[in-house]
């Protein structure tokens, strides 16, 4: 196909003048909007951790917020992002990227407030059902502004050092509600929503305006973001082409007059859909059921079980928090050295060991064969902290967003979000139950086990991501006769890391 008229329209002159950090920097701009939410997320998730217990405190009764309410503060959100899900990518497909970061923007100043101003558990409620706009945007329209503002090459850093920014945002939440009151956690969630104004000056997304047939704004917000050189022309060629056959398709199917029922049944159809579909909601569930976001949620209930000390449980969660913050940001280093199933799967492997050995500690620790010794425990959970920081943490978003496919991309990330967000909601649901019923001991056990199934499926199944532009991955899951060469092309571990 003729590479068309509009992307030739470029200056030699303007290639040469404009450095390539400027670029970088503009991906920088956008992505720092995107990665804010995530901040006021982990913010969001982190102030149950704390104002939990300082209300039971104030009412002096464990019973103002029984295990049965404080487990619903916690999955509420992620039940309320069910309608969300499909609504954004919806807005998103229809009206361009930047429309529903206006609606985040509204909603989250709503829900700060509520937070801020609330006299009652029943207000902290809706805030968490309203707050659900947050992780079904996260799971979807975020997904799409990462991976269509971002160069393939800082793309894999972007997208990691996001969910870094999550656990930041969790971190900081229990640090304030550790040394002051619970609600000055929404004075800082109002600060970043000042931040988040910027969203106006963002650019329109380069891959939305050619779903479009608007080429030529395509063209120019593409080599705005990220410049002129030979790799960034290449993929903006792909882009049109690819973007000029499906309107040539659709423009067909149209005529045929084909039905929503049978276009849906079609692209569900497609192996570019469902493969990458299913192995994504496998990372999201290697991600959850490996329960180090469970545990980071109820750590503090954790560790007064364990060491019977309230000051040493507030502390150590601090330190839990920021050795997860440290393993995710080497991670990201990691991911600039290492192939992306490489990261995830030996991180993964090393965690689960760890807590299959901190389950057979704790469980000789019951049966006093040996005496509980608080750093020992805490030495454990800090290497199943670092390894999975490291691995799942970062790297299963990561992959679940570069195995995004370009067609029936809304469909897939409505799918997607759907899922997380039952999986975290329910996860988070039934922690304290299954931490009740079967003891420390046999709730870690329970993930470890899991988990390894999980991670054993995702080895026979998990392809290579790393450098590769979203149209070579979709193109990877196409044609199943050439599906060896592809599998070399995707995870060629002999080829050298950029």
């Amino acid at each position: 196909m003729e590479y068309s008229n509009e992307v030739n329209e470029v200056t030699a002159t303007n290639a040469k003048t404009k450095s390539s950090w400027i670029y970088l920097l503009r991906q920088i701009f956008v992505c720092s909007g995107v990665t804010s939410y995530f901040f006021i997320f982990g913010l969001f998730f982190g102030a149950p951790t704390v104002y939990v217990p300082q209300i039971r405190k104030e009412a002096n009764s464990t019973e103002i917020i029984s295990m049965e309410t404080m487990s619903w503060l916690y999955g509420i959100t992620n039940y309320g992002s069910l309608p969300w899900t499909a609504i954004l990518p919806i807005i998103a497909a229809r009206y361009g990227r930047k429309i529903p970061y206006y609606l985040l923007w509204v909603n989250t100043i709503v829900c700060v407030a509520l937070f801020y101003f609330s006299t009652s558990i029943l207000e902290l409620f809706i805030s968490g059902l309203f707050q659900g706009m947050l992780p079904a945007m996260l799971f979807t329209v975020t997904v799409m502004t990462l991976t269509e503002y971002t160069s393939p090459k800082y793309r894999g850093i972007f997208i990691t050092f996001k969910g870094a920014t999550f656990y930041w945002g969790v971190w900081i939440s229990n640090a304030i509600g550790t040394f002051f009151h619970w609600k000055n956690i929404g004075i800082l969630m109002f600060l970043c929503c000042v931040y988040n104004i910027s969203v106006i000056f963002w650019p329109e997304s380069p891959m939305w305006l050619a779903t479009k047939g608007r080429f030529e704004e395509c063209a120019k917000s593409h080599r705005w973001l990220k410049g002129e050189e030979k790799d960034s022309e290449e993929e903006l060629k792909q882009l049109i082409d690819s973007q000029k056959m499906n309107i040539e398709l659709k423009q067909q199917r149209h005529q045929e007059k084909q039905n929503f029922i049978v276009k849906l049944y079609k692209i569900l159809r497609l192996k570019q859909f469902y493969k990458p579909l299913t192995i994504s909601i496998l990372t999201m569930c290697l991600y959850h059921f490996s329960g180090k976001l469970a545990c980071t949620g109820y750590i503090v209930h954790i560790l007064k079980t364990i060491s019977e000390s309230e000051s040493s449980a507030y502390m150590g969660m601090l330190f839990l928090d920021g050795i997860t913050v440290g393993g995710m940001y080497v991670g990201v280093i990691l991911t600039k050295f290492l192939k992306r199933r490489t990261i995830l799967i030996s991180s993964s492997l090393i965690g689960i060991i760890f807590l299959i050995v901190l389950s057979v500690y704790l469980y000789l620790v019951h049966l006093n064969v040996i005496s509980q010794n608080t750093y020992v425990t805490i030495l454990l959970l800090t290497g199943f902290s670092v390894t999975i920081s490291c691995g799942p943490l970062i790297m299963s978003m990561c992959f679940s967003s570069e195995l995004t496919p370009l067609k029936g991309r809304s469909l897939f990330l409505c799918v997607f979000a759907v899922s997380c967000n039952i999986i975290m909601g329910s996860n988070m649901k039934m922690f304290p139950y299954i931490f009740e019923y079967l003891n420390s001991h046999g709730a870690f056990i329970l993930y470890a086990i899991i988990s390894s199934g999980f991670l054993y499926i995702l080895y026979k199944v998990l392809p290579e991501t790393k450098d590769r532009t979203i149209h070579e991955i979709e193109k990877y899951f196409v044609d199943e006769n050439n599906v060896k060469n592809k599998e070399d092309a995707l995870m060629n571990t002999e080829k050298p890391s950029v």
